[in-house]
């Protein structure tokens, strides 16, 4: 494992927001989300492609607390521009759960 010095993480912005949308990503070439997530008045809405169609639906995505890093530049992934990544785990058969606060915080909130 590569050792950073503390600067490294402070510079990686990874932010809390609320998906207020999602659908099925039907050109993604593995199976994936494009998710609309709100970060709050100081970074507003962003957009994500997620491969996370193991666990999550649509549906139950809705309103979930996510955690992303919101100042990576924006990516082309096929015809979506991806303005954050969502993070998150893979399990025992290499399906992403994702990585979400255990409690209500404010949007935007910085992980520490």
């Amino acid at each position: 494992m590569n050792q950073i010095e503390w600067n490294d993480f402070t510079k990686v912005e990874l932010r809390v927001g609320r998906v207020t949308s999602a659908e099925v990503f039907a050109e993604a070439r593995k199976p994936a989300y494009k998710l609309h997530i709100d970060f709050g008045p100081e970074i507003g809405m962003r957009k994500s492609s997620a491969q996370i169609t193991a666990h999550y639906t649509p549906e139950n995505l809705i309103g979930k607390l996510v955690v992303a890093v919101v100042n990576f530049p924006p990516k082309q992934i096929g015809p979506l521009m991806s303005e954050c990544l969502v993070t998150g785990f893979h399990d025992a058969e290499g399906r992403v759960t994702l990585c979400v606060p255990e409690h209500e915080v404010p949007l935007g909130t910085k992980l520490l």
